[in-house]
């Protein structure tokens, strides 16, 4: 089983066929839509029809293994990643901040897996499909376990779906939880008639993120979050409910956020800063940590010094003194 999100930089309205053209290189329009006709492949949890017009936020599922191997089919590309794991089965990568994880239909190149197609002819001489798993958002940053065989990807799919793997992000937030650390219980649908179409809604699926604050700031807070479930912008959707939305989130955050253009950030800062999960053919537990990118750091760094500058005024104000 394989997914794909249209993302916003995907436009509104693609016909679901074409939608997969685009996305599934290696296989033609007229299977496609035998796949479709077939029962095959699904939006946002239901069957659907070639003709359907999808809109941004909408979950298309593919649950063949014909579409699993060849969805993630890119061009090669040489760009620049970090590998942190590797070997015959798997790749765990440190995906950057600004790289979509795969192509779009209007964005062929530049994602993850052009580069992981030029890594794999470099280091085994031959092509090989990147079979993705899960997903990052363009804007997250983070490790990223992609398959290099159907099996590798047939059984992390189902780790995945089992949550026998486990995530934790580190993100900048407005605001903070009331509490030191919490459970968000909260179930997540896709709503076509509003924007953002995905949101808290009764007739959503079970979501489910616990978190923990490791840093407040007079206005924001560092928290670390583990979804324990996979829900499409969970983390974001979820932040957004307790109060506290991602600072920069462009879709769930604070509109004109003034804190936000004060720090010149154009985006939300979050990074999947572990992913801990069984080995597709050993089983051993694979434990890969990533620290968070200079950038994130740097805004961490800015919020601690402003910090401390408020509270030495704060000090000498209390005491009765003031700049000279």
């Amino acid at each position: 089983m394989i997914e794909f999100t249209v993302s916003d930089s995907q436009g509104r309205g693609p016909r679901l066929d074409r939608f997969l053209a685009e996305n599934l290189h290696s296989i033609s329009l007229t299977r496609i839509r035998t796949m479709i006709r077939d029962g095959d492949v699904e939006v946002n949890g239901a069957g659907s029809q070639k003709g359907v017009r999808l809109q941004t936020g909408d979950v298309v599922t593919l649950k063949t293994d014909e579409a699993s191997q060849a969805s993630t089919s890119a061009t090669p590309q040489q760009l620049p990643i970090e590998i942190l794991y590797e070997d015959e089965s798997i790749v765990v990568v440190n995906k950057p901040s600004g790289m979509l994880t795969h192509p779009s239909n209007r964005e062929r190149s530049g994602a993850l897996t052009n580069a992981l197609a030029h890594h794999f002819i470099l280091t085994s001489g031959r092509p090989i499909r990147a079979g993705l798993v899960h997903r990052l958002d363009r804007d997250t940053s983070g490790a990223i376990v992609v398959a290099k065989t159907l099996r590798a990807h047939r059984i992390l799919s189902n780790a995945f779906r089992e949550r026998r793997v486990r995530k934790t992000y580190l993100a900048v937030v407005s605001g903070a939880p009331n509490a030191d650390s919490g459970v968000i219980d909260a179930p997540i649908g896709c709503d076509k008639t509003d924007w953002p179409h995905w949101k808290v809604m009764d007739s959503g699926r079970p979501a489910k993120s616990n978190y923990i604050v490791l840093r407040r700031f007079p206005m924001h807070a560092l928290l670390r979050l583990e979804p324990l479930t996979g829900r499409t912008h969970q983390i974001r959707i979820h932040c957004r409910l307790e109060g506290c939305p991602l600072l920069g989130d462009p879709v769930y955050g604070i509109r004109n956020d003034p804190q936000a253009k004060r720090l010149g950030i154009k985006r939300q800062f979050l990074h999947a800063e572990r992913l801990v999960f069984p080995h597709p053919v050993s089983g051993k537990e694979i434990d890969i940590a990533v620290p968070m990118p200079e950038t994130m750091a740097g805004i961490i760094g800015r919020l601690s010094v402003e910090t401390a500058f408020e509270t030495v005024n704060s000090v000498d104000s209390l005491n009765g003194k003031s700049e000279p």
